[in-house]
């Protein structure tokens, strides 16, 4: 098999492409350059995709004895995923960048451009599994260590994706295990940090660098019956399930702190209540997909679990296809759910499919 290994620079998708090749099939190395001024991604140990990361993977790529190449894709990924970043924030949604970096750029971009040139499959360092089912129709799992699993961020894989994916570290008991496999292997990133956070902000500080680019327009803060309870500089600096920053001058009935529910960017309010009213009992999307073959009948209720954030636990709900929309119901309500978050389902260890969530439903009413 004709393979594409993503090399980010780090340590998992090093060790991932020398198992490639041990495996027997033709490997060539590919790092996505993802900004033409390397400078606004993170630089050191927190970062990826900067021309650090560049130099680690060509390392990496010479001592396994592959060929190696740097693929600009800096348009498609501002485009596609800081563009969107910023539109899903002005609409007052809480987007996941990861997400939608892995859905378009690596594996909708880049294995666009892997088959054009002839490659069967693009591999990649993420801890997930690729299981055939009875009709040997590819399913995405759960990694075997289910401490690092990542099937969450590649829930938006659809099948004809998941017939071009290749992911050897699937079965790989721990990261331990990797970094001293690449230690054996003399790679340099053996001990290198995972990277963390937003790599395109370069100080970490996203409220400044949103304003920056939405700008900050004053607005209230209001309760959950619309009285004005206080003023903020921007909603779009707030998220769901927020506490600190409120610098409310009203302090509530009870006493209690209250947090962000909800943002309107549309007439730029932010609303906020208990915690209590931070349980979802329902949420919902219109832009969902299936991993691999898609439900058998989903217009009826159909038991799954749910996993709304990356490293959350699953919980056991009930989902249904009605109106357009993937319904989700879960057993206990979820906590500090917001739109524009992707909400994963799975049944056992296989992931079934996503969406990215359009509306929530509050377990406790306006009036409790």
């Amino acid at each position: 098999m004709k393979v594409l290994a993503a090399m980010s620079g780090g340590v998992d998708s090093a060790v991932a492409a020398a198992r490639a090749v041990e495996a027997g099939h033709e490997v060539v190395g590919v790092h996505l350059a993802l900004s033409r001024m390397p400078g606004t991604l993170r630089t050191g140990a927190r970062g990826c995709c900067t021309i650090e990361d560049s130099m680690d993977a060509q390392r990496a790529a010479n001592m396994i004895g592959i060929p190696y190449y740097v693929w600009d894709f800096s348009e498609r990924f501002k485009a596609d995923v800081v563009d969107d970043f910023v539109a899903e924030y002005s609409a007052g949604r809480t987007p996941n960048p990861c997400m939608r970096c892995n859905e378009r750029i690596k594996f909708a971009a880049l294995l666009e451009k892997a088959i054009a040139l002839g490659f069967d499959a693009v591999c990649t360092g993420h801890y997930a599994s690729i299981v055939l089912d009875e009709n040997g129709n590819k399913e995405l799992h759960r990694a075997s260590a289910w401490a690092k699993d990542q099937s969450y961020v590649l829930g938006v894989l659809t099948a004809e994706q998941l017939e071009h994916a290749y992911f050897p570290l699937g079965d790989t008991p721990s990261k331990a295990e990797v970094r001293a496999e690449a230690a054996e292997r003399g790679f340099s990133v053996a001990s290198k940090p995972d990277s963390h956070d937003i790599c395109f902000i370069p100080d970490g500080d996203t409220r400044g660098w949103l304003a920056d680019r939405v700008g900050a327009e004053t607005g209230d803060i209001l309760d959950r019956n619309g009285d004005v309870i206080g003023s903020h500089e921007g909603a779009h600096a707030f998220t769901v399930g927020q506490r600190r920053g409120l610098r409310l001058g009203m302090p509530a009935d009870d006493g209690k702190p209250r947090f962000v529910l909800e943002v309107r960017p549309k007439d730029n309010t932010v609303v906020v209540g208990p915690k209590e009213a931070l349980a979802i009992a329902e949420i919902a999307g219109s832009r969902f997909t299936w991993a691999g073959q898609p439900q058998a009948n989903p217009e009826v209720p159909f038991d799954v679990e749910v996993q709304i954030r990356a490293h959350a636990d699953p919980v056991p709900a009930v989902a249904v296809l009605r109106d357009g929309e993937l319904v989700i119901t879960p057993e206990t309500p979820l906590d500090g759910v917001a739109p524009g978050q992707t909400a994963v389902i799975y049944v056992g260890t296989r992931v079934l499919g996503q969406t990215t969530i359009d509306r929530t439903v509050s377990a406790v009413p306006v009036s409790a």
